[in-house]
């Protein structure tokens, strides 16, 4: 086949579209669907996925020049394969086991038989000689599958979340199959050297596949190991930013805040991994031992709601909102509120708002794979001022040092470094933002996809 003919065909847990309130189709936000459908567009390919509605599916339909492919999940498969193997056994392992990791048969049946079904669905829109591009944990073993039906295609795998050290793994008794499935890609993608080498370390040590930190051979096949960082899309959140709605709305935050007030902003999913009740209780040791500090400062915590119906996740949250009581009882003054909690999501515009209203932006998850809000907030700060606090343990802080980088379990660290940003002198932001934006500026999404396919026609020649 010749080059032009090659089609991809990607294949994620959800397809780039949602219904919305009235049933009709809407294209998702997110960079992957932004660097992606333009390929897919100009080359005739298809995306595979669930529509997120239970029962919906198996067809095929088009949308905004989009070939997608719906897979169907019943409701007790959502409950067993996402909401509890990819929920309760994936995520808190892959992320050094923040929470006890469950492993039951009952969950990993239903993964291996979704897998599968996404597996069949791919093939059977796949040509000799096209490739296919498989996404993140929820479909770990899906290139395997996928291999014995179709050897004639060149197959991708991306993880989008940190891979774990080999004896954490080790617990998975499901741990060859999960590996295996892996290999059965021709290029594996991961987020930093360290995910990179911990997959080929327990790939060695668990199945029979040898060779080193960028490249294993296994059942007679080369198969190669990147460390490729996602990236945004710069420009999008660059030129949102200077909009006048956007202005407007910073300005207002600004004022609804005081303008001499220190506004130190997160926002994160509603998730274990992402430190936000280890960040609120620094943020309370930060106003006991620096009161100066304390009349003028005021913590935004915008928390996303997700996974409402994992126990886990309901426990944290009112844990949160819990501590969110507190330091508001303890320090709040007649017409001043320390925290100011939002349980929501936000609009893209009123986020570049935020981004621009707030001095510090706490980035301080205990374990992520990147973290676009670190990158975000680089893009938007067209002013060049601002600080970043980001934790050691992002996949951000291996390309973003000229963040002031923490230990987000150390709550008096963490603190110090709150009051280091708060009052981090204005020619040192703007140099320290410089740097940032450039290094965002300069690796954009588009550059990370291109970066994944010509990978992936590389090993289509091989």
């Amino acid at each position: 086949m010749e080059a032009d003919d090659r089609r991809l065909i990607v294949v994620s847990n959800r397809l780039p579209v949602r219904r919305d309130d009235e049933g009709r189709w809407v294209t998702s936000s997110g960079g992957l669907i932004n660097a992606i459908a333009p390929v897919l567009r100009r080359g005739r390919g298809s995306w595979v996925g669930w529509s997120g509605v239970p029962q919906d599916g198996p067809y095929d339909f088009e949308h905004e020049g989009l070939n997608l492919r719906a897979v169907r999940l019943s409701a007790e498969e959502v409950d067993d394969y996402y909401y509890g193997f990819c929920n309760g056994t994936i995520w808190p392992l892959f992320h050094d086991a923040l929470r006890t990791p469950e492993y039951h048969r009952h969950w990993w049946r239903p993964y291996v038989d979704v897998n599968r079904r996404f597996a069949d669905a791919a093939s059977g829109l796949l040509r000799s000689g096209d490739i296919c591009w498989v996404h993140d944990y929820q479909l770990n073993l899906v290139p395997g599958q996928l291999r014995a039906l179709r050897p004639d295609v060149a197959i991708g795998y991306y993880l989008h979340i940190p891979f774990p050290p080999v004896d954490l793994l080790g617990q998975l008794p499901w741990r060859r199959e999960m590996l295996e499935g892996m290999l059965g890609a021709d290029v594996l993608g991961f987020q930093t050297r360290r995910a990179r080498n911990n997959f080929s370390l327990a790939a060695r040590q668990y199945t029979a596949a040898e060779g080193s930190f960028t490249s294993l051979r296994w059942q007679g096949r080369e198969v190669t190991l990147m460390e490729a960082p996602i990236a945004i899309d710069y420009k999008f959140f660059a030129d949102l930013a200077v909009t006048p709605a956007v202005k407007r709305q910073t300005a207002r935050l600004r004022e609804i805040f005081s303008s001499d007030a220190a506004i130190v902003l997160g926002v994160d999913r509603l998730d274990y991994t992402k430190g936000i009740d280890i960040r609120l209780r620094a943020f309370a040791t930060l106003l006991e031992r620096y009161p100066q500090i304390a009349e003028r400062c005021v913590l935004v915590q915008v928390a996303v709601p997700t996974r409402e119906r994992v126990g886990d996740y309901e426990r944290i949250r009112e844990r949160i909102e819990r501590l969110v009581g507190q330091i508001n009882g303890r320090f709040a003054r007649l017409g001043r509120v320390p925290v100011h909690y939002l349980y929501r999501s936000l609009p893209v515009e009123e986020l570049m708002s935020y981004y621009l209203a707030a001095d510090v932006m706490l980035v301080t998850p205990l374990r992520d794979g990147m973290n676009m809000v670190a990158l975000e907030y680089c893009a938007a700060r067209h002013d060049n001022n601002g600080v970043l606090v980001l934790s050691e343990f992002a996949g951000a802080a291996n390309y973003m040092p000229d963040a002031l980088q923490v230990n987000p379990h150390d709550i008096d660290g963490l603190a110090r470094t709150m009051h280091e940003a708060i009052t981090l002198p204005g020619k040192e932001q703007e140099r320290r933002m410089r740097r940032l934006r450039r290094r965002v500026r300069n690796r954009d999404v588009f550059d990370w996809a291109q970066l994944n396919l010509e990978a992936l026609e590389r090993a289509n020649r091989g």
